[in-house]
């Protein structure tokens, strides 16, 4: 409900989100993987939606009849909003989180009907949070324009491994180096992972550019990520986006072909710059192929986008492109390695070198199709991430004095059809917020004596979040502020309610499991 800034005293005609008309009390917080979507629907539009018969009448029981349930809503399994990934050369990381975990309270008449105020209980309830914003991805290297780059644990297995191949090759071209050309082959290695971090890093200044924010460039196995936090504006953008990246490895090849050039191709001068000049004809070419997650992929995808003016349509030809992709990937590789087409000899028997190709096309292929599908999961976020809006979320609240005794500020909640208390001083000005968990763990004979000031929390600055939030800004605002609660504003300053980020995480899990 709408509560003046200046007395605090309720409006009657203040409308509530059909989200949480009565007394719904169904949250996540069950032990399995795929989302549910609750009972109440959510309104699309920005409009506030209350049903008839949503406030109780004037006979309606006491909010001491019934006790409040717990949702226990689990902010550590909450998926997150969408980022871009640009990987280098195929991309090794979901770009989707797995969805929260699914309800277990049942998705028909609330255990309580008779009690209008329901709690999230265990105070758990979180605004949805990308795994990276706990964990910090392996070794700190740099902060390159702002952006920190880390060093995953898996690229010191691709490390060592290129050596121990490299450095073989080496030999056999430089047999007087000895032992000295696996010492070779470990620079060859860091200079390549090098190049790989200039590919990342022109994805990252175009996202710059753009102002998009970038949240941290990752090495890791087969490459490298760029996690850029939203998408281009427009497909124009997508596609320089995209095109940066290989067009540096291409400009990379070049120059390495010049500096060739210039020295033996004997000597171990000569071989580094081949080999790095290969590696970087070979990224390029890798990350052009018009699949997703490839660069090539979102190349193709802007192009679509361009042609339908819609994203979601290019998304889903980039991905299922990219799908094949992994399929051609998968088969062709070992083929053509065993004819020779790749510039080796053919091979007539299977052998080791056969069998490392082929797990190297299943590898591949893997991060590929996965890569693929988690887009189009991403891309269905992001198409639904509009739906969440702060006005429509929000749940009535009432204001009550720091020393009204809690069964007196149920009563007015019940009375009034709300499902939250803000405490307010004697001018009517909000400086907290009752907690749910804190009421649910107040047994029901002892409300009459506990102040609702002794179960609230201060309102910060954070905790004050704008009605007019929607999609990633309210996801960001509240991410920015970890609380249970928090006070809805109107651009006036007046008090709309009161948001749960439980009532946030269940409409997220709801958005993800709708159909596009």
């Amino acid at each position: 409900m709408d509560v003046s800034g200046g007395r605090g005293q309720p409006r009657p005609g203040n409308d509530e989100s059909a989200e949480h008309t009565g007394p719904e009390a169904q949250a996540p917080g069950g032990t399995g993987d795929g989302p549910t979507t609750p009972s109440a629907p959510t309104p699309a539009d920005g409009t506030d939606a209350r049903p008839e018969g949503h406030t109780p009448g004037p006979g309606a029981p006491p909010p001491e009849r019934g006790t409040p349930q717990d949702t226990g809503a689990d902010p550590d399994d909450a998926p997150a909003p969408g980022q871009d990934r640009h990987r280098t050369p195929a991309h090794t990381e979901p770009v989707a989180d797995r969805p929260a975990r699914p309800s277990q309270a049942p998705a028909g008449r609330p255990e309580h009907p008779d009690h209008p105020f329901a709690h999230s209980g265990s105070g758990k309830g979180q605004p949805p949070q990308r795994p990276e914003e706990r964990k910090r991805g392996g070794l700190l290297m740099g902060r390159p324009f702002g952006v920190p780059v880390y060093v995953a644990p898996s690229w010191f297995l691709v490390a060592i491994l290129i050596t121990w191949v490299f450095g073989g090759q080496i030999d056999r071209v430089l047999p007087e180096l000895g032992a000295v050309s696996y010492l070779v082959s470990l620079f060859f290695a860091v200079a390549f992972y090098a190049s790989v971090l200039v590919h990342e890093l022109a994805h990252t200044l175009a996202a710059l550019r753009f102002k998009l924010p970038v949240r941290r460039i990752q090495l890791q196995f087969f490459g490298g990520v760029s996690e850029i936090e939203k998408e281009a504006e427009t497909p124009g953008r997508e596609f320089v986006l995209a095109f940066v990246g290989p067009l540096l490895s291409l400009v990379l090849a070049g120059l390495f072909y010049l500096g060739l050039l210039a020295v033996d191709p004997g000597s171990v001068p000569g071989v580094l710059l081949a080999g790095l000049m290969v590696s970087n004809l070979i990224v390029a070419a890798f990350n052009l192929l018009p699949g997703l997650p490839l660069d090539g992929g979102r190349m193709l995808r802007a192009v679509v986008w361009a042609i339908t003016g819609k994203p979601m349509t290019g998304t889903v030809v980039a991905a299922w492109v990219g799908r094949a992709l992994a399929v051609c990937v998968l088969i062709g590789l070992p083929l053509l390695t065993q004819s020779g087409a790749l510039g080796s000899d053919a091979v007539d028997n299977v052998g080791m070198d056969t069998v490392l190709d082929a797990l190297l096309a299943a590898i591949l292929a893997a991060i590929i199709w996965t890569g693929a599908g988690n887009s189009l999961r991403m891309a269905r976020l992001r198409e639904h991430l509009p739906e969440l809006r702060a006005r429509t979320l929000t749940r009535r609240a009432v204001p009550v004095e720091s020393d009204t005794p809690l069964s007196e500020g149920l009563r007015r909640a019940n009375a009034a059809g709300a499902r939250a208390l803000v405490v307010v001083d004697a001018d009517g000005v909000p400086v907290s917020l009752v907690r749910e968990a804190a009421i649910v763990g107040v047994p029901e004979h002892r409300r009459p004596w506990v102040p609702v000031g002794t179960l609230a929390q201060d309102i910060t600055e954070g905790m004050r979040v704008s009605a007019e939030l929607a999609g990633e800004e309210l996801l960001d605002a509240l991410r920015a502020t970890p609380a249970t609660e928090y006070l809805v504003v109107e651009e006036t300053g007046e008090i709309y309610g009161v948001l749960s980020a439980a009532d946030v995480e269940r409409a997220f899990v709801k958005a993800m499991a709708r159909p596009s």
